[in-house]
């Protein structure tokens, strides 16, 4: 009888300090390892923290480099689409400051130059020339350097989503949100810009609107296709935006269609899809 007892005990006490042993393991486990979904939370924020404070220092390539490995890296988060727009804001930044980029050069001011000239040579605007040296007029001096963006630009207009994307070699630059036409009335297919216009005059069927008009619908600023009568422009209804509003034009916001205008040269290709 005692030595049944005896067995019964040391049983007993084998088994409480396997227990304790289990849960002791188990809570220096916890202490000591994050969970995999911890780490990803903690290297998001690590990404995040990195990218605004290069953005605070104004070193705009690096801080865009971050956010698109964010958007990478990250590719199921809620934040993808503000992480985007963080890399068009930054892309616009680049382009109309001096900071010099892959797709950009120094060019060295020649006698006989002018920036319509420049522009001319390297398929870009004399605006956007302006701007991305802090030129306050057209005087130009030789032998002074100027940034040159020498990549050539091209448009995407989807009527589905009502968008306009600013591209370069397949990179997007920024996408606009803009009005088409019409039960579907803006044509598809592949056009150029031809002509653009500051303060355009809108010819319209039996009359002719000034620009300085509130009947005039084509804002501040036109580019023209090469199909006659069809164009992007801006608008005096910002509230229609989004939506299929127009006589089969593409319509924009102004401010939006000024920077748009800056930065796309006469002869640049449009392509608008269903």
């Amino acid at each position: 009888m005692n030595k049944r007892i005896l067995s019964i005990s040391i049983v007993a006490v084998i088994l409480i300090t396997g227990i304790t042993l289990a849960v002791f393991l188990g809570s220096g486990k916890s202490r000591g390892h994050k969970s995999p979904q911890a780490g990803v939370t903690a290297s998001l924020s690590q990404y995040l923290a990195k990218a605004k404070e290069l953005e605070a220092k104004n070193n705009l390539l690096e801080a865009k480099a971050v956010y698109q490995k964010l958007v990478t890296e990250f590719a199921n988060s809620g934040e993808v689409m503000a992480w985007q727009k963080k890399i068009e804001d930054i892309n616009i930044k680049l382009l109309f400051s001096p900071l010099l980029t892959p797709k950009s050069i120094l060019y060295e001011i020649k006698p006989g130059d002018s920036l319509y000239k420049i522009a001319k040579e390297y398929r870009t605007t004399a605006e956007l020339i302006k701007r991305s040296n802090n030129l306050v007029n057209d005087k130009i001096v030789p032998g002074r350097k100027v940034k040159i963006y020498t990549a050539p630009f091209s448009i995407l207009v989807d009527k589905s989503q009502n968008t306009l994307i600013l591209k370069t070699d397949e990179e997007i630059i920024k996408t606009y949100i803009v009005s088409t036409g019409k039960n579907n009335s803006t044509p598809v297919g592949t056009f150029k810009i031809t002509n653009k216009l500051i303060n355009p005059t809108w010819f319209k069927a039996g009359a002719v609107v000034p620009a300085d008009s509130p009947e005039n619908i084509l804002g501040t600023r036109w580019l023209g296709f090469d199909l006659a009568g069809y164009g992007i422009h801006g608008t005096t209804e910002p509230q229609s935006l989004g939506k299929q509003a127009t006589q089969g034009c593409v319509r924009m916001a102004n401010p939006e269609v000024e920077e748009l205008y800056a930065i796309v040269p006469v002869g640049t290709e449009v392509t608008i899809v269903d």
